[in-house]
C-alpha cells in the first residue's frame, strides 16, 4: 500500500530531484542512446497522463527525456525495498503501488497529482508485457482521466525489451527510440461519465498505443 507520508507532491524540481534525475538520465544516455520523436505532443501545462508501452523495468527512465515538466509515476512496491533505489525513486516523484490487489491509496495519490495540474506516468498495460502486440488495457488510465479532466498521451518505446528483458537483473547496451503520440481527450459525457465511455476511450488508447509502438520499432530498424 502506498504511504502518503513517504511521498511528497512537490511540483518543483528541487536540487535533490535534479541531482537524481541527472544520475538516471546520464546512465540512460550512456547505456541506451535514446532518441525521442513527438515530444511536443505533451502539453506543457495542466493535468496530463503519460501512458507508455511497458516492456522493461527501465521504461520509466525514458519519461525523463520526453518533457521538460517534472513527472510523477507509480512503481511496483517491491522496488522501494531495494537499498538506494527506493529512496532514489521517491525523490524522482515515484510512489509505490501494490499490483496484486486494488491499491486505493495509489489511485488516490494519482488523482491528487492530476488534480493539482501535474504530469503523471501510468503504464496502462498494468505490468510488463512481452511481444509486439498491445493487448487489452486496464481502464485505470481513462478512469483517472475522466475524474480529473487529464489529457492522455500514448508513448511507444522500442528497444527496452532488449536493453533489460523480463528476468534480467542488469541492463545491457541497446539503442532506444521513443515516439510520443497524439494526445487523447479524456472521457466526457453530459453528467457522470458512464462506464461505456471509459471502455471506448480505453480501446482508443490501446489502438493509439499500438500505432506509436509500431512506429517506434520501425524507426529503430
Amino acid at each position: 500500500m502506498a504511504e502518503e507520508q513517504d511521498f511528497v507532491l512537490n511540483p518543483n524540481k528541487t536540487l535533490i530531484y535534479r541531482a537524481c534525475a541527472l544520475i538516471v538520465s546520464s546512465l540512460a544516455r550512456l547505456l541506451f542512446r535514446p532518441s525521442v520523436e513527438g515530444a511536443k505532443n505533451i502539453p506543457l501545462s495542466g493535468p496530463v497522463l503519460i501512458a507508455p508501452i511497458h516492456r522493461s523495468n527501465v521504461d520509466f527512465a525514458f519519461t525523463l527525456f520526453i518533457s521538460p515538466r517534472k513527472v510523477f509515476f507509480m512503481a511496483k512496491d517491491g522496488i522501494f525495498r531495494v537499498p538506494l533505489l527506493g529512496p532514489l525513486l521517491l525523490r524522482l516523484g515515484a510512489f509505490p503501488v501494490n499490483r496484486k490487489s486494488a491499491d486505493r491509496e495509489s489511485l488516490r495519490l494519482s488523482e491528487k497529482v492530476l488534480r493539482q495540474g501535474q504530469a503523471l506516468v501510468l503504464f496502462p498495460e498494468g505490468t510488463r508485457k512481452e511481444g509486439d502486440t498491445v493487448g487489452p488495457l486496464h481502464d485505470g488510465a481513462m478512469f483517472l482521466a475522466a475524474r480529473t479532466g487529464a489529457t492522455v498521451v500514448p508513448v511507444g518505446i522500442s528497444g527496452s525489451d532488449r536493453a533489460m528483458p523480463v528476468g534480467a537483473r542488469l541492463p545491457r547496451f541497446s539503442k532506444i527510440h521513443v515516439v510520443v503520440g497524439t494526445p487523447i481527450a479524456p472521457p466526457s459525457s453530459e453528467g457522470r461519465v458512464v462506464r461505456s465511455e471509459i471502455t471506448a476511450k480505453t480501446e482508443e488508447l490501446r489502438r493509439q498505443l499500438q500505432l506509436v509502438y509500431d512506429e517506434s520499432r520501425e524507426r529503430l530498424r
